[in-house]
């Protein structure tokens, strides 16, 4: 089975954890959502190939999986599964430990679980078992976000209205370095514009991001493989961190950040509660004088405040930040239309037309959008509002379509009017006739089949004849051709004959 675009998304992802950053299988496993097997097994296969790291530029994502997975869709047979009861009163022995059971029972079953798997369903059966403990972070090694539950009125001082502001919070694990801010939303533009700001403020970027399961961060929350969004996983690889989401209902998962919202409520929102503000900037400036005396404040049980440790642990090991920060970019899936164009926040962009059927990815921020199909860039155009209307390339364009467009109504008019002077003047009455000019190209396009039918000679004598009959259409010029009328000649009105002379006509003296 041929692997959608999202996983090989993910494979490339998995690789540059575990080279570039030099995370463990088990928490790249966490963060890019699937088992640690899958990544021990990447990994292997990733090794046999030899394509190496970084990846070649020109590899796409077809080349990739072609070198991975030469034969898909090959089931693997069961495995001989472990006496677990046995396991467990062996491992709560002196000096026992996962490795030394682990390898007796692969010593008993060569063909058993590799080691990581091994582990893995030990702990899926020891559901009973959940020992207490205290993590100790390393420095530089993760940053705990969320928002408060409080809220902080801003009052319109024009409309007379509130508007609550959120208060987004981002905690440092090894030294408790705080970060906070107002939103108006906790919505998706929000939360990346505020982990841009967590990231200028701490000077450097954590490897790991640890979010709650808030939706604008985590599509589908999930113990075991909780869904990325795609905007806040593409932030991640921008900024070179890995989003490992805190568990459902496991608060042990963000004690940092339930921690630092519960000291930001107390010392920064509980201070401001009595004060009144009238916009965002006003709110955000008194919060930031707040919290740069929560960061300097000594802790009551260590030596130092959040800013020494900060100095100490924190910021000499965290990631260097990109030049610029990341723009907020959004994704699209879907399939080329039989039109080549692709339907992005209802206005529609071209593509090549030998894409058309085929699945891409739209991915498009406020300056521009940018297509892929399978992993390469196939179109880039610049990013428009207006609604229902298309954004066309003359390259994307089969060859018959761009001939078609090169065709201007002034230079239809003027290529059927080589016939002659009335022939250009019937075009032009068809085209006025028609609300738009694209309508009444078929009709000149006709005429101009006719002169090549009956002469541009009889053209233009039909087009005459069509013009004092007053119908100047294409099926009266055609029906004057086919009848040949365009040959009979056109009875002029007489002007020498003599007046008449009648007792009942009225002479001129009558209406003196």
């Amino acid at each position: 089975m041929v692997m959608s675009r999202l996983h090989m998304r993910k494979i490339r992802e998995l690789l540059r954890l575990r080279f570039d950053s030099g995370l463990s299988q088990a928490c790249i496993a966490v963060s890019i959502g699937c088992g640690p097997t899958t990544v021990s097994q990447c990994l292997k296969r990733h090794s046999a190939t030899g394509l190496g790291w970084p990846l070649s530029a020109d590899l796409d994502d077809e080349q990739l999986e072609s070198a991975l997975y030469p034969n898909p869709g090959k089931n693997t047979r069961d495995k001989p599964s472990p006496d677990w009861k046995y396991i467990h009163q062996e491992l709560r022995k002196k000096s026992v430990t996962r490795q030394l059971v682990w390898l007796e029972y692969k010593g008993e079953n060569p063909d058993g679980y590799q080691y990581t798997q091994f582990c893995n369903r030990y702990n899926q059966w020891k559901k009973t078992v959940d020992l207490p403990f205290r993590n100790t972070h390393q420095a530089g090694e993760k940053v705990f976000v969320d928002y408060t539950g409080q809220t902080i009125a801003v009052y319109d001082p024009r409309e007379g209205g509130v508007r609550y502001a959120q208060i987004f919070v981002g905690v440092l694990g090894a030294s408790n370095y705080t970060f906070a801010e107002a939103t108006w939303t906790q919505s998706l533009p929000d939360w990346i514009s505020s982990h841009n700001r967590m990231f200028a403020y701490f000077g450097g970027v954590p490897e790991i991001t640890v979010p709650d399961n808030l939706k604008s961060g985590v599509t589908k929350a999930c113990r075991y493989d909780p869904l990325i969004n795609s905007s806040y996983f593409a932030m991640a690889a921008y900024y070179e961190t890995a989003i490992i989401p805190a568990r459902k209902r496991k608060p042990k998962d963000k004690a940092k950040a339930e921690t630092g919202v519960l000291i930001v409520e107390r010392w920064i929102l509980a201070v401001l509660r009595n004060r009144k503000f009238f916009s965002l900037d006003e709110l955000n400036k008194a919060i930031a004088e707040l919290l740069e005396k929560l960061n300097k404040r000594p802790f009551q049980k260590l030596d130092g405040s959040r800013v020494s440790v900060f100095e100490q642990l924190d910021k000499p090991v965290l990631k260097k930040l990109p030049e610029h920060p990341y723009e907020l970019c959004e994704f699209r899936y879907g399939v080329v239309n039989i039109n080549y164009h692709v339907e992005v926040d209802r206005h529609y962009y071209s593509v090549p037309y030998e894409y058309v059927r085929k699945k891409i990815e739209a991915r498009y921020t406020s300056t521009t959008v940018e297509i892929l199909c399978k992993g390469n860039r196939i179109a880039s155009h610049k990013r428009s509002f207006v609604p229902h209307k298309y954004t066309t390339l003359t390259e994307h364009m089969p060859l018959n379509h761009q001939a078609h467009v090169k065709w201007t109504p002034q230079r239809m008019v003027n290529w059927v009017g080589q016939a002659g002077p009335s022939t250009a003047k019937l075009a032009n009455h068809i085209l006025k006739l028609k609300k738009h000019p694209q309508q009444a190209f078929s009709s000149i396009l006709g005429m101009i089949r006719l002169g090549e039918k009956y002469g541009n000679d009889r053209l233009e004598q039909a087009s005459f004849r069509a013009l004092r009959l007053d119908s100047p259409n294409y099926h009266s010029l055609k029906n004057i051709l086919s009848s040949g009328l365009d040959k009979s000649p056109i009875k002029q009105p007489s002007t020498d004959s003599e007046p008449i002379d009648h007792t009942n006509i009225r002479g001129p003296d009558y209406y003196r």
